[in-house]
């Protein structure tokens, strides 16, 4: 792993294997930081922001694309070179996979055509792709981006949690057609949807039944699933749990809260409720998680 800081930015390059490596950057600066480095066409780019948002140019800085928080943006062009040419705001995060085509394959194997962009129809085609972050996504990235181990299992840590990053992200439903969202094209649909992941969040301890929330961003019942789906990759109650327990992790590793005001919260009226939802997503109990976190 090397490090080097630019100043009041870090960028930390993670090699996992050959022709494959990840990059973490973070502007820590109160003024907007640019970073640069040159990646040939025979690459493959996933980009996420993590905290607050980051401008990538193209062309010679002809063109701009803004990629906000909580979105991923993905390249892939084999007739052109894309180099990474960013301006990170003040406070932004990110972390990028940088991995050559040959190797993606290698990956899925014999279903790499499950991937829109690596039919064989699509070969010699540019593809690019921008996209919110689901909340299990964000978990991992978070881990990626923020652990504290020790060296001797670090690189092993940090590699197997950028391969269950990328199966996630690729883990689509059979009954979306990647290729053709045209609800997504439509950008006041996806405006109402993000407002529906707003409203959730901001309520999640008391949230709105779907029929609520569809009436309130003024969407049909069907619309509203659908969209959110396509946009998040999820159901809307099953990404608002993920959200209330990475909300509820990160309520007990501040140890100002007990399990009780945690799981209160966010939504849940009795702490057995709450310790059965959060071992079904993170395999421990609260109080088992906080005592591993100490180190007891």
């Amino acid at each position: 792993m090397a490090e080097k800081s630019i100043a009041g930015s870090s960028v930390k390059e993670i090699f996992i294997e050959e022709d494959f490596y990840v990059l973490k950057i973070q502007n820590d600066s109160n003024q907007p930081q640019s970073f640069t480095r040159e990646i040939d066409s025979s690459y493959i780019q996933l980009h996420f922001c993590l905290k607050g948002s980051v401008t990538f140019a193209f062309n010679a800085g002809n063109y701009t694309l803004d990629v906000p928080l909580e979105n991923s943006l993905l390249l892939y062009n084999t007739q052109v070179d894309l180099p990474l040419n960013l301006t990170l705001g003040e406070g932004s995060a990110m972390i990028s996979l940088i991995i050559t085509i040959r190797n993606f394959h290698a990956l899925f194997s014999k279903e790499a055509d499950y991937i829109p962009f690596l039919s064989a129809g699509n070969k010699e085609k540019k593809y690019y792709a921008q996209e919110g972050i689901s909340p299990a996504i964000t978990v991992i990235l978070n881990q990626i981006m923020n652990y504290n181990l020790h060296v001797s299992v670090e690189e092993l840590f940090v590699r197997g949690k950028i391969y269950e990053l990328i199966a996630l992200y690729f883990n689509r439903s059979e009954d979306v057609d990647i290729e053709q969202c045209p609800f997504l094209v439509d950008e006041e649909n996806v405006r109402r949807i993000r407002r529906a992941k707003e409203i959730v969040i901001s309520r999640m301890a008391e949230p709105p039944s779907l029929a609520e929330l569809s009436e309130e961003i003024g969407l049909s019942l069907k619309k509203l699933k659908e969209g959110f789906k396509q946009i998040y990759g999820d159901s809307v109650y099953s990404f608002l749990f993920d959200h209330k327990m990475e909300y509820a992790r990160k309520m007990l590793e501040s140890g100002k809260h007990n399990v009780n005001e945690v799981g209160l919260k966010v939504g849940y009226s009795t702490a057995s409720h709450f310790i059965t939802a959060f071992k079904k997503k993170y395999g421990t109990t609260p109080k088992k998680y906080i005592m591993a976190l100490s180190g007891g």
